[in-house]
């Protein structure tokens, strides 16, 4: 590398683009597992695919639920979210940032955090506080 390259992805290597060289655009989810499949990560990474998106993620709960209900859910410890965000920035990288179920204030603020240090794109909600 140059130095003007890309990092992560496999040290440049491209995904999907049929050897053009292109880094695809990369996003990152981080939010809770839905079993069904109709929300949560998976939900995102099958949005992210369709729309040619490389998606990675970062798990903040586990759920077991189903098109009737949640039938159980237990959130992942901070530390253990922190790190997700960590290895997949500093390999990867992420162009954006969708966050979904922050399942406590301690993995909301491990999350502010991680955002914060990897200098990461961030939605904002419009919900409360000024200019939000």
């Amino acid at each position: 590398m140059d130095g003007g390259e890309d990092r992560g992805m496999d040290g440049g290597e491209d995904r999907g683009q049929g050897g053009t060289g292109i880094r695809p655009r990369t996003a990152l989810t981080i939010a809770g597992s839905d079993s069904g499949a109709g929300a949560g990560i998976q939900a995102d990474l099958k949005t992210f695919a369709a729309l040619g998106v490389y998606g990675t993620s970062a798990l903040t709960a586990v759920t077991a639920q189903n098109t009737q209900g949640v039938y159980a859910s237990a959130a992942l410890s901070p530390t253990l979210v922190a790190a997700q965000i960590d290895a997949v920035v500093e390999d990867i990288g992420a162009d954006a940032v969708k966050t979904g179920m922050l399942a406590n204030a301690d993995i909301i603020a491990a999350v502010a955090n991680r955002i914060g240090a990897h200098a990461l794109r961030a939605p904002r909600s419009g919900h409360g506080g000024e200019g939000g």
